[in-house]
């Protein structure tokens, strides 16, 4: 009797064999790990092979009528999780078919284990046995699948949805295919995907690499669901998001699952599939899509930004791989490392919009503005092609750096705060954009913002700290720098630390972090830059001449030859200012077509300061010309070259008139690159200008609001020479003490200066007069 009832409770069919009573399915003798709710909707379909099982008949034998599951989305996950164990397919069936809108049918013979077939094809006397088998084992499904549904109910109860204030941690796809493309390529896209809500809240990348430091662990260290749940209770976060990918049969199978940080409870689940590798990531979008809904997102916003990921980013996996590797290398500081991989992702696809503008914004970062705008038109060229928050990024790229049109660009930004409150990106262009025309109290509210959404993000740490020095704060600077160093941040503080070292007159500290800049890839050029320019304040003109050539030489072996350019020009710019005419003129030379928005400043500035008019003249033009809405240029560069011009002409109210364009942006940061190197120059040119005019109350204003702002000026060579020319401005007023004082000051500071300078020798002279 006992064998019997074992003999009716096994069914077979292809190379499976199920055993209804324990529950089990085997593959040729092995047992093949299906959870209980695909169990018993197998079971019901083996019991009626080759008939229509229809959805509400699977209902009611598995979600009993008193609970409140999502029977849909229950019954399609089951579905899809058994043929996941058979190795069936949708669109070629070989044991489960479906019949849209109406259920199932099990289509593969299915006999007992004595070789009897059970359904349609069995003879009419198995009938009556077949009857009492199903309902025994229909009450055994329903049982089971009422606890089932219980404990699904119970857990659904206690899941909550996301709120604004949670965050999420993304882990990594556990990959069982085999396919190394998949690795960091599908997190990466589920990023992508994610982040075009602005609800849900990711936690940011230097966050997690800050964590798994404090956990011993290295920054590349695979987030599987045991560390990246551990991330997310050590950052206070809500929610640990994972993914899985698996190859059954020639199809892809991806799971998404949210689970809760502190208790290990599921959240939310999404599941899709693709046919074949080149639908993988359409099969992604889905599943996040679903996954945003599930985590609480309205489906309003759901519908708004959810552009697929194909068309955000790439149909590519290999392209979108190569972005992905751009992005930890640009996180890592390695920014020519990153350059590369973004412009491979390119040449696997030509419209890959993001990598475009990434590349853009490294080649902003290296002082290759050129090649910044190549790459930023390009992604603008593409921006209809791309999912609403990247549009939004890329439009905002191109007022900045193509057109450099600041009010529009600080609109999109402010646009982009209240669309995206919980993404630091345009809060921290929005600092920028202040900062850019000189308002410095609201560039630090935006920086401060920025910092508190992105508390481990390096970029914005070093934002806060200029912002700080800006407005005479070296030792907020200093403790900003400080706190980023407490936490481990990878911020590249190396310059800025070394400039609040100058501001402080910390001769020790400024050798010690130019001698740690030469230890750092990539930092030499910058560090000897600036070098140059502390040499240059201090009067040391053959020592900065030659730390300058250094300079250039080491950013031409980087392969960064507009900062080569932009070094030499600065150069040329202080053997003018210091009476070098000749000198200047042989460091620069003329270009027969600018198209460098900086470096073809420097080069003008630096033939008019040598009284070269027609270069000059001819860079101005040009500029003009190129950039008609750019605010830097039309408000700061081209009235301070107009203006020494008119000086040449001996028309200083002339140039007094060219420079009240300048006047609301004065104290701004022109530069595009880290170097900042123009700073200031319009008032310094006003200054000369009121004192061509005899003006010399005017012009002691002038020269003295460059010495209150020592924070913007720093080493440049008008923060020295300010002093020389503020002891003229006294002298015409006829207040000898104070034009004394200046000039005692001017020497002070010069007094290990080259004798040989021509500017020096004139302020000794002038001195003389003076006693």
């Amino acid at each position: 009797m006992a064998l019997e009832v074992r003999s009716r409770s096994i069914l077979r069919f292809g190379v499976f064999e199920v055993d209804v009573r324990a529950g089990e399915l085997r593959k040729q003798g092995v047992r093949i790990k299906l959870q209980e709710q695909p169990f018993h909707v197998l079971t019901v379909l083996l019991q009626r092979p080759y008939e229509v099982v229809t959805r509400e008949e699977l209902r009611s034998e598995n979600w009993p009528a008193d609970t409140f599951v999502d029977f849909d989305n229950g019954l399609n996950t089951a579905i899809n999780k058994l043929r996941e164990a058979l190795g069936d397919s949708a669109d070629n069936p070989r044991f489960i078919e479906t019949l849209p809108r109406r259920g199932y049918r099990f289509i593969a013979p299915v006999t007992g284990v004595d070789g009897t077939a059970r359904g349609a094809a069995a003879s009419v006397s198995a009938a009556a046995p077949l009857r009492s088998r199903k309902i025994a084992v229909t009450v055994a499904v329903v049982v089971l699948a009422a606890g089932i549904a219980g404990g699904l109910l119970w857990r659904a109860r206690q899941a909550r949805h996301l709120t604004e204030k949670d965050t999420i941690v993304l882990g990594d796809f556990a990959n069982s295919t085999g396919d190394s493309v998949f690795e960091g390529t599908l997190r990466e896209g589920l990023s992508v995907q994610l982040e075009q809500s602005p609800f849900l809240s990711l936690a940011s990348e230097e966050g997690i690499h800050q964590t798994l430091r404090m956990m011993g662990q290295p920054a590349n260290t695979h987030l599987t669901p045991e560390i990246s749940r551990e991330v997310c209770q050590r950052t206070n976060g809500t929610a640990a998001l994972d993914g899985s990918i698996a190859l059954i049969g020639s199809r892809y199978n991806l799971i998404l699952k949210a689970l809760n940080c502190s208790n290990g409870d599921l959240l939310a689940s999404s599941e899709a599939q693709a046919n074949d590798k080149n639908h993988v990531l359409d099969a992604l979008s889905k599943a996040a899509s679903e996954m945003r809904t599930k985590l609480g997102e309205s489906l309003s916003t759901v519908q708004k930004y959810n552009t697929p990921l194909e068309q955000a980013t790439t149909p590519s996996l290999e392209a979108l791989q190569a972005y992905s590797l751009g992005l930890k290398a640009e996180g890592a500081g390695g920014i020519a490392a990153a350059v590369a991989f973004f412009g491979r992702a390119t040449q696997i696809d030509q419209n890959f919009a993001m990598a475009y503008l990434k590349m853009a914004g490294d080649y902003e970062v290296l002082g290759e503005s050129a090649l910044g705008v190549e790459n930023s038109q390009k992604a603008f060229a593409l921006r209809d092609r791309v999912s609403a928050l990247e549009k939004l990024m890329i439009e905002e790229g191109n007022a900045f750096s193509i057109t450099g049109d600041i009010t529009k660009a600080r609109q999109i930004c402010e646009f982009g705060v209240r669309t995206y409150p919980r993404s630091s990106i345009f809060q921290e262009d929005l600092a920028q954009s202040w900062n850019l025309v000189g308002q410095y109290e609201l560039g630090l509210q935006e920086a401060l913002k920025a910092l508190r959404l992105a508390p481990y993000r390096g970029v914005v740490y070093r934002g806060v700290a200029h912002t700080y020095l800006y407005l005479n704060r070296p030792e907020d600077a200093e403790a900003t720098a400080k706190e980023a160093h407490a936490k481990r941040v990878e911020a590249n503080l190396t310059d800025v630390l070394y400039l609040i070292a100058f501001y402080q007159q910390d001769g020790s500290e400024m050798t010690q972090q130019a001698a740690h800049a030469r230890e750092v890839a990539g930092e030499e050029d910058l560090m000897l830059a600036l070098e140059a320019d502390t040499s240059a304040y201090l009067g040391k003109l053959r020592e900065a001449r030659e730390l300058s050539r250094r300079a250039a030489d080491s950013a031409e072996q980087a392969g960064v030859k507009e900062t080569a350019g932009t070094y030499r020009a600065v150069s040329a710019i202080r053997e003018a200012l210091f009476g070098n005419a000749a000198v200047a003129k042989r460091t620069t030379e003329p270009k027969e077509h600018p198209f460098v928005r900086d470096l073809d400043y420097a080069e003008a500035l630096a033939f008019a300061y040598a009284q070269d008019a027609r270069p000059a003249q001819a860079l101005a033009e040009a500029l003009a010309k190129r950039f008609p809405e750019d605010t830097i240029i039309q408000f700061n560069y081209l009235p301070t070259i107009r203006a020494e011009l008119a000086l040449l002409r001996a028309s200083p109210q002339e140039a007094l008139h060219f420079l009240e364009a300048a006047a609301p942006y004065e104290l701004g940061l022109p530069a595009t690159g880290i170097y900042n190197w123009p700073n200031m120059y319009p008032v310094y040119e006003r200054g000369e200008a009121y004192l061509a005019a005899h003006q010399g109350r005017e012009a002691a204003a002038e020269f003295q609001k460059i010495l209150d702002h020592r924070g913007i000026v720093l080493n440049e060579p008008i923060g020295a020479l300010a002093h020389l020319q503020l002891g003229r401005a006294y002298a015409l007023q006829g207040d000898t003490a104070k034009s004394r004082a200046a000039y005692q000051d001017f020497l002070t500071l010069w007094k290990d200066a080259d004798p040989d300078i021509p500017i020096l020798k004139q302020a000794k002279a002038e001195y003389a007069k003076l006693q």
